[in-house]
């Protein structure tokens, strides 16, 4: 009887894992809006985490300013640190499937400026692996 508990004791251990493993997979809304929450968090760490490792942002519709986590590092760590009043409003948010579009009013970039943008995330495997960005 015992040779038969651990073979049932590790698949209902398999089971629990893949099940928790299951749960924490983000939707495309959330994805979204986790980025945004750490974006005006100014956290860069927590910013990345949504984002596949070869991420591509473009400007609408197709030109090419970043590819990979390592120049998105780049580039908004300098942004955070430079921008304290930095500030992102979702004025508007649809989900289709794994895209999610985002109509934002940015701000904190000085004198009252308010920057208006969409921005289209494209998810895959659970990471935003594209963003286009429209101004």
């Amino acid at each position: 009887m015992k040779k038969l508990s651990f073979p049932l004791v590790f698949i209902f251990c398999l089971l629990a894992i893949f099940s928790v493993a299951q749960d924490q997979v983000m939707s495309p809304e959330q994805l979204a809006q986790a980025q945004l929450d750490a974006y005006n968090a100014r956290d860069i760490d927590a910013f990345l985490v949504p984002y596949s490792e070869d991420v591509e942002i473009y400007g609408f519709p197709d030109q090419i300013r970043m590819q990979g986590k390592d120049q998105m590092r780049q580039a908004y760590t300098g942004m955070f640190a430079n921008t304290p009043d930095l500030h992102c409003k979702l004025v508007n948010r649809i989900v289709q499937g794994n895209t999610v579009i985002d109509q934002e009013e940015v701000t904190g970039f000085g004198e009252g400026r308010v920057m208006h943008a969409i921005a289209i995330y494209t998810i895959e495997n659970g990471k935003i692996v594209k963003v286009h960005f429209i101004q």
